[in-house]
């Protein structure tokens, strides 16, 4: 679990998370075109983060037991967000309201220097799969997606992955088995 997450249940502040919200299996946890900007700690489960490119699905992002996501365009703008989340399996999350999260960052230095890193962690990881797609091949996509997150292989369906990488699923089929 995330140093913020850690901090944020500290007993101080676990009254402002709400009660576990359970989702099914292909169930939107967040709908693009919503302002939804809660913090949403994953209990147990997992999610994807995508978005509608015309009539497709783009997979942007994976959540696991223990991540903290949102939709961040809506968190930081306050406009409708782009994103739909949706749950991969059974997943269970507690929300946590942007206003409190902006109450605890600008009262409490130790929340304000996490919650800092987390974004900075955020951007840096973006980045690095922003040059993947721009720049490597898919082999080599592959290969460093499994170094940054071998969790992904037993969380996520195949056919999420190779949308994520940017490939069919043919070909991330056909790099794993050579």
């Amino acid at each position: 679990m995330s140093n913020l997450y850690s901090l944020l249940s500290h007993p101080k502040y676990i009254q402002y998370w709400s009660a576990p919200i359970d989702y099914r299996r292909h169930e939107l946890l967040i709908m693009a075109g919503s302002t939804c900007d809660d913090l949403l700690l994953i209990e147990d489960g997992a999610v994807r983060i995508y978005i509608i490119d015309g009539d497709t699905e783009q997979n942007i992002r994976f959540g696991y037991k223990g991540d903290i996501i949102t939709a961040l365009d809506a968190h930081l703008s306050g406009t409708p967000t782009r994103m739909s989340i949706v749950a991969l399996r059974h997943t269970t999350i507690r929300k946590l309201p942007k206003q409190v999260v902006s109450e605890l960052i600008n009262t409490n230095r130790t929340t304000m220097s996490q919650w800092a890193a987390l974004l900075e962690s955020f951007c840096l990881q973006q980045l690095e799969r922003e040059v993947d797609l721009l720049t490597v091949s898919p082999a080599e996509r592959y290969h460093r997606v499994l170094q940054r997150s071998p969790k992904l292989f037993q969380e996520v369906p195949l056919k999420h992955i190779a949308n994520y990488l940017r490939m069919s699923p043919e070909t991330l089929s056909r790099i794993r088995n050579s």
